[in-house]
């Protein structure tokens, strides 16, 4: 699976659900969610374009960051 890194403008716990519910519908996807610096990181075989797509299906403005070598 590639780890992709997201920026999405989260600014409480309920913004952070709105990218859980979505994720959640998806699915394939393993994520976590950093709500301090506004990341998300998703672990998936779906292309960038959809999970950007998915991410914005919040009314957050989301960006793509990159990929994100696993550690």
């Amino acid at each position: 699976f590639q780890k992709h890194e997201f920026f999405v403008d989260m600014t409480c716990e309920g913004c952070s659900n709105a990218v859980t519910r979505v994720l959640h519908r998806l699915g394939g996807v393993q994520f976590d969610i950093d709500l301090p610096n506004k990341k998300v990181c998703i672990d998936s075989e779906h292309n960038v374009d959809i999970l950007l797509e998915t991410l914005k299906k919040t009314g957050k403005n989301a960006s793509y960051l990159g990929e994100k070598s696993a550690q």
